[in-house]
């Protein structure tokens, strides 16, 4: 565990950027490289973009803050209801 908080803490968003997360993280977990042809992407992403408006605009975070307290908040859920 503390492997990876280390890469955590030495991470270079700059280099972060040029991977395909999808790509990568889709050898592990398929449904990442087919759900695009199977589910209605912009109805989510439509409830998500509201989602990150609102936080951004009641809370004052910038965009970035917004979509990871948003992620976090997503995390929390997927692991109280497994």
């Amino acid at each position: 565990m503390k492997n990876i908080e280390k890469i955590i803490e030495q991470s270079d968003d700059k280099k972060y950027e040029k991977v395909d997360w999808t790509k990568t993280w889709s050898k592990k977990y398929p449904v990442l490289a087919s759900y695009q042809s199977e589910v209605d992407i912009e109805k989510y992403a439509k409830e998500i973009r509201w989602m990150l408006q609102d936080l951004e605009e009641t809370y004052k975070y910038s965009k970035q803050d917004a979509m990871l307290v948003l992620k976090d908040i997503l995390a929390h859920e997927y692991l109280n209801n497994k």
